[in-house]
């Protein structure tokens, strides 16, 4: 008689669980937790690309979206559903770097999408910073009812690694590589043709400053893989000084690539130094052009 009534009492759970849409669920190799009340969701997972993908290791500068696939329970309006998407990530002190209060504050005439299909994307850059880890956390809402659904998920953020650093007595914030054109940071050194890069310095400190003025030189190096000399700038600052809030805020010197016949890999060097003191930084990436 006590299996039988264990019995009974499992499924009357299984009916209350489905019918108030409540859920818990965790991804283990990832780490993203989801919890339901009141709305449901038949897959939630990471995309890069158009690609699903399966880690929260991001290198700065990269874009993915969190999606949510088939999710139910949304009161309808004449087929029409109204929901409500809350994004922000705290840092390892707790503090908030990144919010939005509403992504879908737009569709004031609702969604007829069937079966529901809701998107957030994330792009790991400033006010993230590499070297760090956050908490993502979404929250989405009905907002003709009481349904909830909320994912979080803990994420790393590292450097670009096939960006080289030396440095003597200079520490920054980041160095990446960054498309005008795109428009977004360069996470896999693939630069296009006529696309105008910029190689971003952000945060340097360790120049010698004379009444808030600092006096660098700025070089570039660039050579294709058979040692042709693609670009030689020995200074592209010249004997002016520049504002050290302006040098420490950003530096971003730019190249093009126009000659198509350029070989692959090609290798670019921008070096930093003080012209009062021995401190310098130089980074080397090498970029594929295509």
């Amino acid at each position: 008689m006590k299996i039988k009534v264990l019995a009974i009492v499992m499924s009357l759970f299984t009916i209350v669980s489905c019918e108030f849409r409540k859920s818990v669920n965790k991804d283990l190799v990832i780490g993203l937790t989801t919890k339901g009340d009141g709305l449901s969701c038949d897959n939630v997972y990471l995309s890069m690309n158009e690609e699903k993908i399966r880690r929260n290791t991001f290198t700065y500068g990269e874009k993915f979206y969190l999606n949510f696939e088939t999710i139910e329970g949304f009161k309808k309006d004449a087929d029409r559903v109204f929901p409500g998407m809350q994004l922000f990530v705290i840092d390892q002190a707790g503090d908030t770097v990144l919010i939005y209060n509403d992504l879908y504050a737009d569709y004031t005439d609702g969604i007829t999408i069937s079966p529901l299909l809701l998107q957030t994307y994330l792009t790991v850059a400033k006010p993230i910073h590499s070297n760090n880890t956050y908490v993502l956390y979404v929250t989405i809402w009905d907002k003709r009812g009481e349904g909830t659904f909320t994912a979080k998920m803990d994420f790393d953020v590292i450097a670009n690694k096939q960006i080289e650093i030396e440095s003597s007595n200079v520490s920054y914030d980041e160095i990446y590589l960054f498309s005008q054109e795109r428009e977004v940071p360069i996470t896999d050194n693939n630069v296009k043709y006529d696309e105008t890069v910029n190689m971003i310095f952000e945060g340097l400190e360790g120049f010698r400053e004379e009444n808030g003025i600092v006096f660098i030189g700025l070089a570039m190096n660039i050579k294709d893989s058979e040692g042709n000399l693609i670009l030689n700038e020995d200074d592209l600052i010249g004997e002016s000084g520049m504002e050290f809030s302006e040098l420490k805020s950003q530096i971003a010197p730019s190249f093009i690539f126009t000659d198509s016949d350029i070989k692959n890999p090609v290798t670019c060097e921008v070096t930093i130094w003080d012209k009062k003191s021995e401190s310098r930084i130089k980074a080397i990436a090498t970029l594929h052009v295509e």
